[in-house]
């Protein structure tokens, strides 16, 4: 990529203003230019000498420029824009397949799904017939889904039929004229001469977006909309014209420049001196009345532990060696344990965000930006799923359409979904929720709903019209209710649709088999053999998974398959009328973001990753097709709670001084989860403690849904060094950069090896990393990108961009190249998303956790036990890989602080706790059994120390609870679990991390179901639901042993005739401890009404007399030695 600066930087460097010398010309010569709009639709320019005035001008005509509008009876149609038209239509209805050793192939449908669709960015949308004859196909549209005819004479042409026109006689089939194409000077005039801009096209993709990066003086592209056509009313405002035949443009002398000459501001926008500078985000440091207490008692808790250790080891119990030394050293590592855990919490901040200045600054019209385009940066949106029967599509859909209507500029965002499962049903259901976005994106936009997820939405409970104002809110929502209701029915109905469908057109083959056996005199008898395809909704075979699963068509054997469902919207607002949909959208923009369906290819004998390779996939195709600068991702079940938040976190990212995050992490909500948070889903304590505190550091960790990337930085590069960048060179602050500007080690000729073989995605990464700085509007900002420079419209997609998008997600291209090593996601882990964080924070990046007032995300969560001991085993199996892999933040690098060292340092090392936690919940029972304690009495010193270090653990949790925002409650919830998780899914991650690092023993995981919400069941259900798994056993054999340890004691204390109670007691004090923490887990075996399954005792009773007995005969009690002694004491057979 490097290799290609010197063209890019040739390339960026012209400009169509410099292509006739005649534009040059000072505006004081003697020659007069004057701009009329051709029959074509193009503005020319044309000299005094090419106009045979004679006489009719006189010198009061000689300084002035005369504009010639559009009449509403003369609406020429630009050819060139036809064809753009008709490119990226075609396009936006083919599905394009392609992968290893196979062609990529277009299909163009006509029909996506069974019902209908009517939004004109929709692959398959309704149109008129082609006029041609033997043709079936549909014409070409507009926006706002109007037949768009080239020739004046009205005739209906498709697409092919057109660009078959054009390459063969040039003549309309209708009028049998020749399509104007070409006849007219493209060159604008130069406005900085007193003349008007006129509208300017790039010589390819690449020209126009670098062009865009290093210049901020090509204002002619603003005036040209996405569609090719000049847009007269921008001109207007720009210019400050009037509308009329012939009215005269006059310049005023201050309007491109002032009396000293120093090029004033073009537009007549004036901005005042002295408005001051504000900041975009600022950090919001905890009350001193609470972090101080904070920090002080957690020094002094260190320095009691510190003595209290010392203590115990010089006080061993002669009496029970080995139950003293099992307890000093399960104490040293929990000490150590709590100072990984508790130290990097000293430094928590908060933060807020000022949207309105965030508005100002990139959606209001500025000298820079006189039109009122939005100069924020593009957003790619990320959606993942693998099984729709694991991951219903309703739940899917809804994501989709809460990111559909989110608040952001509808032309900078893109939505992907990547199905892994490559199966039929995503697709369609993807393609309703297409469909439906068509009322329900306006809709929101209309009356301001929140939340945006339809499903979310309507089961809110309480007065919907609150804080509504418009009259014909409650109509609409009615008739959007019944819509949403009809589309749910919909998608429900997929399955068996698509099987029905199958079915017939899989009948149809067999009897066509059948006929043309008899026509070829085959024996009728025997059994005709045809594949069980699957079949879509225009006849032909899916490219996907099959039902049936066959060759070419199963889960791990696939072709790469992408459909453009929504087209990329036009650049201005389209506003809906009254008669278009069933709902009144008038002064209401209908506009869709672009969604892309992705399946990447997969085929036997390639390790594909799971979600991983899916995301790396995204991020190449994404770059291809849209190339925001950043990126945000979601789970198909996490859908968009708060419409701002998207703003909320650019305002980080976009604010001085954030050249240099990686990502904004933002806190996970659920919602299903019980009122009492039983299994503490919610993980308050580490999403508004943990992290708040980390945010102190250099930032939170990445963990999974709900992250918005820098795509630079995913890119595997350093962050960028400011001061040495501005020292080489003074303005290289605010133009694009070479990857070699941010990597030296980066060899020119390696970058295939790097990033894989795609030109495109080569040239992509300094755009999007140019494009992603923050706003140079301020002096203090040394490295940022000039305003208004995002301003102009996306390209239109065609056919090769969308092939080549195809090309990078296939099964080969990650082949010898660093995807998953260094770019991207990283590989080899099932915790990729903390490894991919930590990566970037070893590079010298930092990151940011946004904590929306209102929750930015909501999502599922399993409420089930083993359901949730399944999804933290997965965590800590993910970890102890970590703990054993180069990825340890003990070898980190020293850009990594040390206060975050320590904390990832705690990532890899948590699990391990499990093995000293499960041997000291047997000590009570232990101490109980034998008539020991840990210590050899309960001294006046030893409860000091417990009181002690017991009321600063009390003291720092009221601490923490205050500055972290959480309830009490929910901080026990916490520590229950804590417990119970770290007896069971803890001590079994360690164990299979182990075999896989010492025997490579892999150790699959399955999807965590997510549940579709029928509004007839209890949405508690699956709380009490009780499945058995092996991962209970733990817990359950410490509650039984520790019971029956109490009992017998109890009893062995009451029949003695010398009763030693304060043994019991201390004994007895720990085993409640243990018990009350198992708690939540033991109403969890009960289930809803106490059945409990029987293998649920029989192990435990087994197990805990096994154990009982092992220590009977490894201790057997003492005989008596008097018979009084025999009768008034009580022995344990």
């Amino acid at each position: 990529m490097a290799s290609l600066s010197p063209n890019q930087q040739k390339k960026a460097s012209r400009s169509p203003r410099s292509s006739d010398p005649q534009t040059n010309r000072s505006s004081s010569g003697q020659t007069v230019k004057f701009a009329r709009r051709t029959s074509s639709g193009r503005y020319v320019s044309l000299s005094r000498e090419d106009l045979d005035m004679s006489g009719e001008i006189s010198g009061d005509y000689m300084n002035y420029t005369v504009h010639i509008p559009p009449t509403p009876d003369n609406q020429p149609m630009d050819s060139t824009g036809v064809a753009t038209k008709a490119e990226e239509q075609y396009v936006a209805n083919s599905l394009f397949t392609g992968g290893f050793n196979s062609v990529t192939r277009a299909h163009l449908m006509d029909k996506v799904i069974d019902s209908e669709v009517t939004h004109p960015q929709m692959a398959g949308s309704k149109g008129s017939a082609c006029a041609m004859p033997v043709c079936d196909g549909k014409t070409m549209k507009n926006e706002r889904g109007q037949d768009i005819t080239p020739c004046e004479c009205r005739f209906k042409i498709c697409r092919d039929c057109f660009m078959d026109a054009q390459k063969g006689s040039g003549l309309c089939p209708g009028c049998k004229e020749p399509y104007k194409i070409g006849d007219y000077d493209d060159d604008p005039t130069d406005m900085s001469s007193g003349r008007l801009p006129l509208p300017g096209l790039e010589d390819s993709k690449t020209d126009r977006r670098m062009s865009m990066m290093k210049s901020n003086n090509n204002k002619s592209m603003l005036l040209r909309s996405q569609t090719g056509e000049f847009d007269h009313n921008r001109w207007l405002f720009e210019t400050k014209g009037t509308y009329g035949y012939g009215n005269a443009f006059w310049p005023q002398d201050d309007m491109y420049g002032d009396d000293d000459g120093d090029g004033g501001l073009q537009g007549g926008m004036v901005e005042t001196a002295d408005k001051p500078w504000r900041p975009l985000s600022r950090v919001i440091p905890m009350p001193a009345g609470i972090i101080s207490p904070y920090r002080l008692l957690i020094a002094l808790r260190l320095v009691i532990l510190v003595f209290f250790l010392i203590w115990r080891i010089q006080h061993p119990n002669e009496d029970a060696m080995w139950l003293w030394l099992i307890s000093v050293v399960c104490e040293v590592w929990f000490a150590f344990s709590w100072i990984l855990d508790q130290i990097p919490k000293l430094c928590p901040v908060n933060r807020s965000v000022d949207l309105a200045v965030l508005r100002d600054k990139f959606d209001m019209p500025t000298p820079s930006n006189p039109t009122g385009r939005s100069d924020l940066p593009g957003l790619d949106m990320f959606v993942s799923t693998a099984d729709p029967e694991k991951e219903p599509p309703l739940v899917t859909a809804n994501t989709i359409l809460s990111i559909l209507a989110v608040d952001y500029p509808v032309e900078k965002l893109a939505c992907y979904i990547s199905d892994d499962g490559g199966a039929l049903l995503t697709f369609e259901a993807m393609a309703e929720a297409c469909s439906f976005a068509d009322l329900w994106v306006p809709f929101c936009r209309k009356h301001d709903i929140e939340p945006r997820n339809p499903d979310s939405y309507f089961a809110i409970k309480g007065d919907p019209t609150k804080n509504k104002r418009r009259s014909d809110f409650v109509k609409d929502r009615r008739r959007i209710k019944r819509e949403y209701d009809e589309f749910k029915v919909r998608v429900n109905g997929l399955p068996d649709s698509i099987r029905r469908r199958s079915d017939a057109f899989n009948a149809r083959e067999e009897m066509k088999m059948l006929k043309h056996m008899r026509e070829s005199g085959g024996d009728p008898l025997e059994p005709v053999k045809i594949q069980k395809a699957t079949w879509m909704a225009d006849g032909t075979h899916w490219p996907g998974t099959w039902a049936a699963s066959s060759r070419d068509h199963a889960k791990g054997d696939h072709a790469g398959i992408l459909q453009v469902m929504l087209k990329p919207p036009s650049s201005d607002p389209l506003m809906g009328c009254a008669e278009e949909k069933i709902i009144d959208f008038t002064d209401v923009d209908i506009r869709l973001p672009m969604f892309v369906y992705m399946s990447r290819e997969k085929r036997p004998g390639y390790d594909h990753n799971k979600k991983a390779g899916a995301m790396n996939a995204l991020v190449r195709a994404s770059a291809v097709l849209s190339n925001g600068s950043f990126i945000l991702n979601l789970d198909c079940d996490h859908y968009i709670y708060n419409c701002k938040a998207i703003r909320e976190g650019l305002c980080f990212m976009m604010d001085r001084g954030g050249e240099d995050i990686c990502y904004i992490q933002f806190p996970q909500r659920f919602e299903g989860i019980d009122p009492s948070d039983r299994y503490a889903n919610n993980n308050t304590v580490f999403f508004d403690g943990n992290m708040r505190a980390l945010d102190g550091l250099q930032g939170p960790f990445y963990v999974g849904t709900g992250c918005m990337f820098r795509r630079f930085a995913l890119y595997g590069f350093d962050p960028p060094n400011v001061n040495k960048i501005v020292k080489n060179g003074a303005e290289q602050e605010t133009h694009a950069l070479k990857p070699t500007d941010f990597d030296p080690d980066l060899d020119v000729n390696m970058l295939p090896k790097r990033f894989g073989n795609s030109t495109i995605l080569a040239e992509s990464i300094p755009i999007c990393e140019f494009q992603g700085r923050p706003l140079a509007d301020h002096p203090a900002i040394k490295y940022g990108r000039p305003p208004g420079i995002l301003t102009v419209p996306r390209e239109p997609l065609d056919a090769t961009t969308v092939a080549e998008a195809v090309s990078v997600v296939s099964c080969w291209y990650e082949d010898k190249t660093e995807w998953g090593d260094r770019v991207g996601w990283i590989y080899g882990s099932v915790t990729e998303d903390v490894v991919t964080g930590y990566r970037m924070h070893n590079r010298g990046w930092r990151s940011v956790y946004c904590i929306t007032k209102r929750d930015a995300f909501r999502g599922t969560a399993p409420i089930n036990l083993t359901d949730r001991l399944h999804q933290v085993l997965r965590w800590a199996t993910g970890s102890v890989e970590i703990f054993f892999s180069r990825n340890n933040a003990l070898l980190a690098t020293r850009k990594v602080k040390f206060l975050q060292r320590l904390s990832y340092i705690n990532v890899g090392v948590y699990p391990f706790t499990s093995i000293f936690l499960l041997v000291y919940c047997f000590l009570p029972a232990l101490s109980l059994f034998s008539g020991h304690f840990i210590v050899r009495t309960l001294s006046v010193t030893f409860l000091i120390y417990l009181l002690v270090t017991t009321l600063c653990l009390i003291g720092a949790a009221i601490l923490e609870v205050r500055w972290s925002g959480i309830g009490l409650e929910e901080w026990w919830r916490n520590e229950q679990f804590w417990l119970i998780s770290g007896t069971s899914a803890h001590l079994a991650a360690v164990f299979q991390g182990l075999l896989k690092v010492i025997a490579g023993i892999e150790i699959s995981f399955t999807l965590t179901s997510k549940s579709a919400g029928d509004e007839n069941e209890d949405i508690y259900a699956d709380l009490y639901l009780v499945k058995w798994t092996s991962l209970m056993i733990p817990p359950i054999v410490i509650a039984m042993v520790n019971i029956i340890a109490i009992a017998t004691a109890f009893a062995r204390t009451v029949y003695s005739s010398s009763p030693q109670w304060n043994k019991f007691i201390g004994g007895a004090f720990f085993s409640l401890w243990v018990l009350t923490h198992l708690y939540p887990f033991a109403k969890g075996l009960m289930g809803r009404g106490g059945k409990t399954p029987t293998i649920v005792f029989v192990w435990s009773g087994l197990i805990a007399i096994t154990l009982s007995l092992l220590w009977i005969a490894v201790n057997p009690p003492k005989a008596a030695t008097t018979a009084s002694a025999q009768a008034s004491s009580f022995q344990f057979p």
